[in-house]
């Protein structure tokens, strides 16, 4: 099991912005119903969800040579959770941040979330879900406003990053649902 990595995915390179515009047509999440004090509920009540996938006797299967399986979709989720963090913080301490690149493709591969242990990942992404939504608890009026920008060049305001940021989690549990 220790072998070479599985097939990587053909990379994702859809610019997902467009979820703040419009409802998903695949997952059917709605980005404008979300409100900045809820994402923190969010946040957590998604994290619960995906200790059932991790805990799935299949958690290590792909549905299909080149889509992940819910292990490796939990370990992709986890770190979306911690990069999200690292991107808030510099957002309420820094005046229109630049986020680094993150290649979530090339991440999986050098990380190997294919032999992951599911039960860690489990655990890491409940400890990821509860600082990233306890931050975004404490985000306050004022700074809701605040701005960063991607490496592409796409910005966003703490309110925007937060509803882009939910859709994530939520649509990888549509990726991952029983077919």
């Amino acid at each position: 099991m220790t072998g070479e990595p599985p097939a990587a995915p053909p990379p994702d390179d859809k610019d997902w912005t467009w979820v703040l515009d419009q409802v998903c047509p695949e997952c059917g999440f709605d980005t404008s119903t979300v409100d900045l004090p809820d994402v923190g509920d969010m946040i957590r009540s998604n994290a619960t969800e995906w200790q059932r996938v991790l805990a799935r006797p299949d958690v290590r299967d792909r549905p299909e040579p080149d889509i992940w399986s819910a292990l490796e979709y939990g370990c992709h989720v986890r770190d979306v959770l911690r990069l999200y963090l690292v991107r808030l913080e510099l957002m309420l301490d820094q005046d229109g941040p630049h986020y680094p690149n993150w290649d979530q493709d090339e991440t999986a591969v050098t990380d190997r979330y294919d032999l992951m242990s599911p039960a860690a990942v489990a655990a890491e992404l409940t400890v990821a879900a509860a600082a990233l939504a306890d931050r975004f608890d404490s985000v306050t009026d004022d700074e809701a406003g605040r701005t960063g920008f991607r490496s592409d060049g796409a910005s966003f305001t703490v309110a925007s990053f937060a509803r882009y940021l939910v859709h994530d989690p939520i649509h990888h549990l549509w990726d991952v649902r029983p077919r």
